[in-house]
């Protein structure tokens, strides 16, 4: 058994790089993308080459495995070991040198492929291979692998692309590699010569084969190139220090041809033949993959053939000859890049939607990316079909077809014996189908465990013994990434999930999309970590602090890995009362842009609240929990005695404001907003009362009464009501002018009146003998995992109004879920309820019916809520907007990005003239986020990524737009800048119209 303490305090005084054998860094780093665990003995992040050699001295003198690893988005298990891990990716990840005349760039293994490309753009240039992930995958990960992505058919494989290598051995060698037996380990070119037959005739010809070593690379006729051989061993023979890279001419246009058919085998066979016209790309994907087909022609299947060209006209012309020289349903022709990039972002996200069936059931990796001759990838597809059928196994195939690569998720299985069993025997079919098929086990990904173990079957036992003759000489002592390509552990072995309860826990929410179970909720994350994707192709909201930090712990995929191992008990061993998790969690904004931006669906917002709910239970909380946390009890309390002008005198003076900042545990680097001395809702009130006294006096006069066409609730958030009730004085003005009346919510019971046949005649409230209730989403307490007082609050509301989310007859009931309504007069039933707080709204769309799950009431309400641009939307379609022709700046708040979508407001905008686009990223303040004490720094890191850079470059006269209270908060006191609810800036343009 491994000495841990010792081998650690050796490490830490060997090298200058981080240590970490702490249970957070073994947790983070026991997953990669695939279905494999394994828990590592520590963490090495080294800073340079010197390091690297040194932590393979101390493992090698102990015996311990090292395993490198770049962004852990490997598929076949290759990424994991119980060994020291060396991470690449916080310190060997720079890009050393770029030369655009010899078109070559120096990398570190640890930089990020998207940094690369971002260099070399201002040259024409590019690194042709170009994965999915390329967001977040590392160079060392793509030569470990020999990755290739979307552009093989016209730049190759990765090892295609690598001109030298630096790499160190295992017994500390430091190498170059390169063509002629250039730092060839002594040896290998023996080896090679005794077996020139064997190497000549016993790997398939085919631009996907990546399974195995690639010997063949060694033989003289291809130049004994020794740099392409190393790629794609997977970190079994040497670890990369530094790679001389060749970059290709990136086309100036490009144009984008996608081809319909009738399903995926029709696209299939014809992908070969199109690659005679020399495209870009031959991306192939069938309809089960796509959320909706709007923007793709007909078919149930498509090809995404790419073209390029020096100018448009060009590129345009190479596309019009694809469509011509096609087959096919239908076809649509794309130029604007805009539109390229969103149906890229279909194909790229592939890898996460695919690990969910329609019907919802888990999918996994495992037969991710088998590859055979393009020529024969239509047959090898109906084979393939067959199989699964003939094992009861679905899944929704789709790839680099021009390649005649595949990429799938299965829905195999593997939380039983008898799942797992079947996931062999479909792995050991599968496997001599690919081969009767001329194919490659992997033609992308690399063997890692999953595959491994049937090589025998691709390559026969004499060459795959050979590898293990070519692993001995680089590696004698099996130091490097042992278990993987060469005596690779059994494929059923190792698997992730065996370690995870087989019953549910008790949970708070309902986990509506996961059965009820919290386990299954955890599984979504299968660490394709699009979440530490970073830089201008991280342009969505997820997630902000990871990018803030640059920490794996503070990534949603880190923080799923540490609830992974909380729910597995062996590393993690104190469950819901973890400090680990708990600190993993302590910087997540609840944001909640992973619920969107993750492929999977991940909500961490909602695991966040679940811990902390646990975490807590019987337990003193922190002391922002009950200032923040419980904000609309004190607010409350402020506004019925009327002391919120004495609550803002206590904050202007210094000391009290610290002392109450100290005693709230609010960031002492915050000033406390102000409240408003008239909460919205009782300025609300009395403008009702005055208007009710005019109507009465109207009909006694017999003046007609003009009463609005529709009515709707305005609700009453807390951040509206006490800190911002200009925003619904604004609302108020707009909908009103748009002829929709507006109504304060009721703060009584509601009595609904009817005439005697049933017909609704009237709402109103009792407004004697009846306690006040205040109407609440429960975010704050939602947002501190106080969740038995957010069902509290949640079920007091519904109660209160009740008889609103009620259909009044039966005949009425699917009214409740669409626009469609009854009207009484100056009354629409079902009502409306306008939520101009966009957290608020998503709370109550979407958090109220998963915390209530089995309260129907839950989900009427949630089905009756519409923010503002949506009820103008709705309830005034007619209405024109004033013109008020300003460029606007800003950011979607990030709950109306990941929950209620932005299409109404983008549509409100541009009907108002308001040109531009808003940032995205989150403004990092996110409710008491950014006010918690510890948090000030993350808070402003998150607003400097995009927010305030935008606001910063904004032309004189922008308008700031900021729907939030807590974005228009950080805006004020991070910029100075006075952020404003697009109510507002159309209030102003109805005030300036007026005159």
């Amino acid at each position: 058994m491994t000495d841990l303490a010792g081998l650690e305090t050796e490490l830490r005084g060997a090298v200058r790089g981080e240590v970490g054998f702490d249970v957070t860094s073994r947790a983070l780093f026991t997953m990669d993308a695939s279905n494999y665990r394994r828990v590592p003995a520590g963490v090495v992040a080294p800073r340079d080459a010197d390091d690297v050699a040194a932590v393979l001295e101390v493992c090698r003198s102990r015996g311990v495995p090292v395993v490198a690893r770049g962004g852990g988005t490997s598929i076949a298990g290759q990424a994991t070991g119980t060994g020291v891990v060396l991470d690449f990716t916080r310190h060997l990840n720079r890009l050393v040198g770029l030369d655009p005349v010899t078109r070559t760039a120096v990398v570190q293994p640890g930089l990020v492929l998207d940094r690369l490309q971002e260099a070399a753009a201002p040259h024409g240039l590019r690194f042709g291979p170009d994965p999915s992930t390329h967001g977040r995958c590392t160079l060392g990960g793509m030569i470990g692998n020999n990755s290739c992505g979307s552009h093989s058919v016209a730049w190759g494989t990765t090892a295609d692309n690598v001109c030298a290598l630096d790499v160190i051995t295992a017994r500390g060698r430091r190498l170059r590699l390169g063509q002629d037996w250039a730092g060839a380990p002594e040896g290998l070119r023996e080896l090679v010569t005794d077996e020139l037959a064997r190497l000549r005739t016993g790997f398939p010809e085919l631009p996907r084969r990546i399974s195995g070593y690639a010997l063949d690379a060694l033989l003289p006729e291809k130049g004994a190139d020794v740099a392409r051989s190393f790629c794609g061993s997977e970190g079994t023979l040497g670890i990369l220090t530094e790679a001389t890279v060749r970059l290709v001419e990136s086309p100036r246009a490009r144009a984008l041809a996608v081809l319909g058919y009738a399903d995926e085998s029709a696209a299939a066979e014809a992908a070969a033949g199109l690659l005679a016209l020399a495209p870009l790309t031959v991306e192939g994907m069938a309809a089960d993959l796509v959320p909706s087909p709007a923007g793709l022609p007909r078919g149930g299947a498509w090809l995404f053939v790419e073209t390029g060209g020096g100018t448009a006209a060009e590129a345009r012309a190479g596309a019009e000859t694809v469509v011509r020289a096609a087959d096919v349903l239908d076809a649509r022709l794309v130029t604007d890049p805009a539109a390229q990039r969103a149906l890229w972002r279909i194909r790229e996200d592939a890898s996460g939607t695919a690990t969910r069936m329609p019907d919802g059931r888990e999918a996994w990796p495992g037969w991710e990316d088998c590859a055979v001759p393009p020529a024969r990838l239509g047959a090898y597809l109906r084979d393939f079909r067959s199989l699964l059928s003939a094992h009861g196994l679905h899944g929704a195939p789709y790839g680099h077809f021009g390649d005649g690569c595949i990429h799938i998720r299965i829905d195999f299985d593997l939380l039983s014996e008898a799942g797992v069993a079947r996931f062999r025997r479909f792995s050991e079919e599968l496997a001599g189908l690919v081969v009767a098929h001329g194919g490659s086990l992997s033609g992308e990904h690399g063997d890692g465990q999953a595959r491994a173990e049937l090589l025998p079957r691709m390559y026969g036992e004499e060459l795959v013994a050979l590898f293990g003759r070519a692993k001995g000489v680089w590696d004698p002592d099996d130091l490097l990434n042992p278990g993987m390509l060469v005596r690779p552990a059994p494929l059923d072995t190792n698997l992730r999930f065996a370690v995870l309860p087989r019953e549910p826990l008790p949970v708070a929410f309902g986990y509506p999309a996961d059965g009820g179970d919290f386990s299954a909720a955890v599984r979504r994350c299968v660490g394709v970590a699009k979440c530490r994707t970073t830089g201008p192709s991280g342009a969505s909201v997820m997630c902000p602090s990871f990018r803030a930090t640059g920490e794996e712990e503070h990534s949603t995929r880190g923080r799923a890995r540490l609830l992974h191992e909380m729910l597995a008990g062996e590393l993690v061993t104190d469950g819901w009362r973890s400090t680990e998790v708990r600190d993993a969690l302590d910087l997540c904004l609840s944001c909640k842009g992973c619920r969107s931006d993750c492929p999977v669906g991940v909500d961490m917002a909602t695991y966040k609240a679940e811990f902390l709910h646990h975490h807590y239970a019987g337990r003193r909380r922190p002391a922002a929990h009950y200032s923040m946390g419980r904000l609309p009890r004190w607010l409350g309390w402020t506004a019925r005695t009327r002391t919120a002008g004495l609550a803002n005198a206590l904050a202007s003076v210094r000391p009290l404001a610290a002392l109450a900042k100290r005693l709230g545990g609010i960031a002492p680097e915050r000033r406390i907003p102000r409240l408003a001395t008239e909460p919205f809702s009782r300025w609300l009130r009395r403008r009702e009362r005055g208007r009710l006294h005019t109507w009465r006096a109207d009909a006694r006069a017999g003046r007609r009464i003009d009463l609005p066409r529709r009515t709707a609730f305005l609700w009453p958030d807390t951040f509206t009501e006490h800190l911002s009730p200009s925003v619904g004085r604004a609302a108020v003005r707009v909908l009103e002018a748009a002829g929709v009346g507006v109504t304060a919510l009721p703060t009584r019971p509601v009595r609904i009146r009817r005439s005697p046949d049933g017909e609704l005649r009237s709402i109103g409230v009792l407004p004697w003998g009846t306690r006040r209730v205040r109407a609440c989403c429960g975010l704050t307490y939602l947002s501190t995992g106080q969740l038995d007082r957010a069902r509290e609050t949640m079920r007091r509301t519904l109660d209160l109004l009740e008889p609103l989310l009620l259909p009044p007859s039966d005949a009425e009931v699917d009214a409740v879920q669409g626009p469609e309504s009854e009207s009484d007069g100056d009354f629409t039933y079902p009502p409306s309820i306008v939520v101009l707080e966009p957290s608020c709204a998503a709370a109550l769309r979407v958090d109220l019916p998963e915390l209530l799950p089995d309260d129907p009431r839950a989900a009427r309400l949630a089905a009756r809520v519409l923010t503002f641009a949506e009820a103008l939307e709705r309830l005034a379609p007619d209405w024109s907007p004033p013109h008020l022709d300003r460029p606007v700046t800003g950011q979607t708040h990030c709950h109306q990005h990941a929950v209620l979508g932005d299409a109404p407001d983008r549509r409100l905008r541009a009907a108002a003239a308001l040109t531009g686009d808003l940032a995205g990223g989150c403004c990092g303040l996110a409710g008491d986020f950014g006010f918690a004490k510890g948090h000030f720094e993350v808070s402003r890191a998150c607003a400097e990524e995009q927010l305030l850079p935008a606001v910063r470059e904004a032309e004189p006269g922008t308008v700031i737009l900021a729907d939030g209270f807590s974005c228009r908060t950080q805006l004020e006191q991070l910029a100075g800048v006075r952020g404003r609810h697009l109510a507002e800036v159309l209030a102003e343009g109805l005030e300036r119209e007026a005159k």
